[in-house]
């Protein structure tokens, strides 16, 4: 008889772990309990809805956690809109940028080993790097065209200026200059290369910016998956699985979705003005390109275990990743007082109430914007939180004097998610009552 009770015990244990996995983080008794309001909540619920019924989104999920507890974790609208296939919150969503911040965990924990160190220069660990030149736009007054000047780099590039966006590197896909240029005829994006062939065409191109000068949104997080692999001698996909996601208990995330769950990825829309859906990237099997900087796949419940990790100091249950201090140290502003900040970052991400400059209040981490300043930034939030975002509409934050968690994610238009993003946040402000 103690036997049998023994194992029904454990039975019990073990779903309501399995439960607990799930769903992300244990679920509060009350939204009450961790101090949110169950009637404003549901506005939460109201809105999203509304933007399901009105057909301005496919659907979306969000969860929302605060002192480790689960608040507020509902699915809205539709995982396939087209063919009726309604969104759940175990619904599997291309992260694109929040794929940096896992990156970026990864490089850390690399540091904390001492296999890298943040002053190195970029070259020590991919030699590519070594003979790299900024680009300069100079008139040619014989033909009147702007013409691009290779000139050497007055400091090389370190592994922190990767981690904060001062590396120089860029994105071709915003805005227009020679250099980016150069970026999009080089086909960075391509799912087909490796790492390694990767980082042999960047390096072959000219930097945008003089190394730690300038803020500019790049590829650098995707270098760094290259410095990744190079330092612990696997994949990046390896390392993530074994280092990262198999610990949390992250299960769904990942750089493609297995065949046994390809019925749980969510899909943009078609849009009615052109008659197709918004394109994103196959993850139906696993690409040669590991992109660290945009290429992977989550749910909403991983998320928020990856995220309170990162709230609780580099710890989730009893699965330590970083140290605090280590944690304390990324999430801190690493951006310095007058450096500039690419024209991209004004006219496009300062506006989203996303970019980095003292005019939002905010900078730059290891990984993540943090907030520094209480007001300034159109959207709520606390001095201390850091946050991210993906550019089909995913997005997430942490908010460690609120000890607060939001996860959003949806499959969106990208002109779609700054409204969304604004929504949430003020949404999940104005239910926050204790």
């Amino acid at each position: 008889m103690r036997f049998g009770r023994v194992i029904c015990m454990l039975a019990i244990a073990t779903c309501v772990a399995f439960s607990a996995l799930a769903q992300g983080l244990p679920k509060a008794n009350t939204p009450e309990g961790v101090g949110f309001s169950s009637d404003r909540l549901k506005r939460v619920t109201d809105a999203f809805q509304s933007e399901v019924d009105k057909g301005a989104i496919p659907g979306a999920v969000v969860l929302i956690a605060r002192n480790g507890k689960i608040a507020y974790f509902e699915a809205f609208g539709f995982r396939n809109r087209e063919n009726k296939e309604p969104m759940k919150t175990d619904a599997i969503f291309r992260i694109a940028s929040m794929s940096k911040p896992i990156t970026s965990v990864a490089v850390m924990m690399l540091v904390e080993e001492g296999k890298i160190q943040l002053l190195d220069p970029v070259s020590r660990y991919l030699p590519e790097f070594k003979g790299v030149q900024v680009g300069v736009e100079r008139l040619n007054t014989t033909t009147g065209n702007s013409e691009l000047i290779g000139e050497p780099p007055r400091q090389e590039m370190t592994i922190q200026d990767l981690l904060r966006h001062t590396s120089g590197l860029t994105y071709g896909i915003f805005g227009k200059s020679l250099v980016k240029q150069a970026y999009n005829e080089a086909n960075l994006f391509d799912r087909n290369q490796t790492l390694a062939e990767f980082v042999s065409k960047i390096a072959k191109l000219p930097l945008a910016y003089q190394p730690g000068t300038t803020w500019e949104y790049s590829h650098s997080t995707d270098v760094l998956g290259r410095i990744v692999e190079v330092v612990s001698g696997v994949t990046l996909d390896q390392f993530v699985a074994d280092r990262i996601a198999k610990p949390l208990g992250l299960s769904d995330t990942s750089f493609y979705v297995s065949t046994e769950k390809l019925d749980r990825i969510a899909e943009t829309q078609i849009d009615p003005t052109t008659g197709k859906r918004w394109p994103t990237f196959d993850v139906t099997s696993r690409p040669n390109w590991l992109a660290g900087g945009s290429g992977m796949v989550s749910t909403a419940s991983d998320y928020v275990r990856f995220a309170q990790m990162l709230l609780n100091g580099g710890q989730l249950d009893q699965v330590r990743l970083l140290s605090p201090r280590t944690v304390s140290f990324m999430t801190s502003d690493h951006l310095w007082p007058g450096v500039a900040f690419s024209p991209v970052t004004l006219n496009l991400f300062e506006p989203l109430g996303i970019a980095p400059t003292p005019k939002v209040g905010q900078g730059f981490g290891l990984g993540f914007v943090v907030r520094t300043q209480e007001g300034r930034n159109p959207m709520p939030g606390s001095p201390g939180e850091y946050f991210w975002a993906g550019i089909w509409g995913t997005a997430f934050w942490v908010d460690p004097k609120e000890k607060l968690i939001t996860v959003l994610m949806m499959q969106a238009a990208p002109l779609q998610a700054r409204y969304y993003r604004s929504l949430i946040r003020n949404l999940t402000s104005q239910a926050l009552i204790e």
